[in-house]
């Protein structure tokens, strides 16, 4: 090699004058080829081998010197450039590491951002965030990309690679120091951090779920069908995302600052205090959404239920004498009838995933003396995912109370609790609440609901069937329970009672008359026509039929339903058979009306029945499939 080549291999700093003698004679004595491989890659080398002693000396840093040189790092900003190999130095190899760490975070705030705007779908559009077609993202995959991002967090600057999934693996170390220290010394300390509930419980009643990260890993851990430790992994984070509780374990997950120490090096993204704060902030934004990411995934998996049925103290609870029953009705299937025994209404049942709930039927088998009982509302909880549904009744179950019904289909919604908030539905519309005291002591029925005027009753019915056309125009992932805009306190079933109880004549003293008693005799009077009469006209006579086979088939069914459960049936199959508004217009049309309505009744002004059928008709459109828990019993 000649002194030319030294002099320019030197002044570009590619390895120190001092080896050059040896690499001279090495390379003369090897053969021709070799000294031309030598020649072309001895730079390669050298770079290879400063960059193994710069490391080396880095990791023997101790930890306040590493954390100087990453705060000179972090006052360079970002004008530094790519530094050359020769020139590493551990402030510059702190800066590269931060970019990286900067990177992620960058990521993990895009990513939340972009889940939220998806979850919120159009609601986040109308605000200014993203765009309409952002809402065909599917839910699963961002989910599984945040899963992916997770883990490349929790795998920066790790120590030792323990198992395929890095998140995993921390928290096994720390399942592993809550039970060694609950078994020792300060098993004290860990219970008072295991037992914290939260402030604000959707039902003191019902005793609260604790909120625990050891128990939620144990409940992934129970689950058969997770074989891996990705997998196992990515259902914690999806049981934690739908608990709202996935910031709060994580933060508690890293509060073990001993064992982060000993899992990862100074420079890893979990070390660094700043970004690991941002980090936990953005996760925290997903607890302003409600997702459902484990419950729709995990459909085989066997979930125990606590059911609690709130009876009224004061009437019908405790001489109660009959054998009630309940069944439970999810998106996903039914338990079937379980039975409840009278002296303990507080129960958990295990049973496949149920998927959401949305109603519950109620009843008992009117046997013994005192068969009438008084229900205020159930309560279940799903006590993996802590979603607590409240089913309000508020009516009387037995034979010559109320309106007969020794069965009840109840609607209920998903209460949600915050440490700011009470009690309060996560979905429109409202929750119904319990009947107060002054309506408990009367017999319940809708007749007992305050009066409205015939414009309220209008706006009413608007409303209603409103909510039931958005439902059909959002994104099928976006759409609430479609049973409780059919039969919830705002629902189409409770405007449509108001539209025949208005002008209604007061019954007899003791005596109740229902809604159903007038469909009941509007079929009778229409039974009696001779179908000979040609003067009807055939599309009217066919409408007659139909109205009477409806209402002989819900007459004939075996349930023990009531007057007004008859009527929500009624209302629910006009709905899905696109029969309603035919149906109001041959009720208008009935003579006897005019036995059991005053003259000022919304059913005799014939302005605001044509308006009514015209808001009926919109329904035309729409597929409306009922749950089978509304139409059982009925071959119709």
């Amino acid at each position: 090699m000649s002194e030319r080549k030294e002099r320019v291999m030197i002044g570009q700093g590619k390895y120190e004058p001092g080896f050059f003698p040896k690499l001279q004679s090495d390379v003369l004595s090897t053969g021709p080829a070799t000294n031309k491989w030598t020649k072309r890659n001895a730079p390669a080398q050298w770079r290879r081998k400063d960059r193994q002693k710069q490391h080396t000396e880095h990791l023997r840093l101790d930890n306040d010197q590493r954390e100087k040189y990453i705060q000179e790092a972090r006052s360079m900003g970002s004008s530094i450039r790519q530094p050359k190999l020769s020139n590493l130095s551990p402030s510059v190899i702190a800066q590269t590491n931060w970019k990286f760490v900067e990177g992620l975070l960058k990521e993990c705030r895009n990513k939340t951002k972009r889940m939220l705007v998806e979850k919120m779908g159009r609601e986040a559009v109308e605000l200014g965030h993203g765009e309409v077609s952002i809402t065909g993202v599917e839910e699963n995959t961002l989910i599984a990309s945040l899963c992916d991002l997770l883990e490349r967090i929790w795998s920066h600057g790790l120590l030792v690679k323990q198992g395929k999934s890095a998140l995993w693996s921390h928290l096994l170390h720390y399942q592993d120091n809550r039970r060694r220290m609950m078994a020792g010394s300060l098993g004290h300390t860990v219970l008072f951090l295991d037992i914290e509930r939260r402030k604000s419980d959707p039902n003191p009643a019902m005793a609260p779920m604790k909120i625990s990260l050891v128990q939620d890993m144990l409940h992934i851990q129970n689950i058969g069908e997770i074989k891996t430790d990705v997998g196992k992994a990515r259902a914690w984070v999806r049981l934690s995302m739908e608990k709202k509780l996935l910031s709060r374990h994580l933060k508690q997950l890293l509060l073990d600052h001993e064992l982060t120490k000993k899992l990862y090096k100074r420079y890893a993204f979990l070390r660094c205090d700043d970004e690991k704060e941002q980090f936990l902030y953005h996760l925290l934004s997903f607890n302003a959404v409600d997702y459902f990411c484990f419950t729709n995934v995990f459909t085989t998996i066997m979930i125990p239920y606590h059911i609690l049925i709130i009876p009224s103290k004061k009437l019908g609870g405790s001489m109660f004498t009959a054998n009630p029953w309940i069944c439970i009705s999810g998106e996903m299937g039914e338990t079937g009838v379980l039975q409840v025994p009278r002296s303990i209404l507080e129960m958990t049942y295990e049973c496949q995933n149920l998927g959401k709930l949305t109603t519950v039927q109620i009843g008992h088998d009117n046997s013994g003396l005192y068969a009438k009982w008084l229900v205020e509302y159930v309560m279940i909880r799903n006590e993996i995912t802590g979603h607590t549904y409240k089913f309000p009744c508020g009516r009387w179950l037995g034979k010559g109370m109320d309106d007969g019904s020794l069965e009840r289909v109840l609607v209920g919604d998903l209460l949600t609790s915050t440490p700011d908030t009470e009690e309060r539905p996560c979905r429109t519309p409202p929750l119904q609440h319990s009947p107060g005291m002054i309506r408990r002591l009367v017999a319940i029925s809708p007749s007992s609901r305050p009066k409205l005027n015939t414009g309220q009753i209008q706006e009413a019915i608007g409303e209603a069937v409103n909510g039931i056309v958005k439902h059909f125009h959002k994104p099928e992932k976006e759409r609430g329970s479609l049973t409780l805009l059919l039969c919830g306190e705002c629902g189409l079933v409770a405007a449509l009672e108001q539209v025949f109880q208005h002008g209604f004549k007061s019954p007899r003293l003791f005596k109740s008359i229902f809604i159903w008693d007038f469909l009941e005799k509007a079929q009778a009077h229409y039974d009696a026509l001779d179908p000979s009469d040609t003067a009807l006209g055939e599309e009217w006579q066919k409408r007659v039929r139909t109205f009477s086979r409806f209402i002989t088939a819900i007459n004939g069914t075996p349930r023990n339903i009531g007057k007004d459960g008859k009527f929500q049936m009624f209302v629910c199959l006009g709905a899905r058979d696109h029969h309603l508004h035919h149906w109001i217009a041959l009720l208008a049309d009935c003579p006897i009306i005019a036995q059991m309505y005053e003259d000022t009744a919304l059913i005799k002004d014939h302005t605001l029945v044509n308006s009514l059928i015209r808001v009926l008709q919109t329904l035309q459109e729409f597929n409306i499939t009922l749950e089978s828990s509304l139409i059982k019993g009925i071959n119709i």
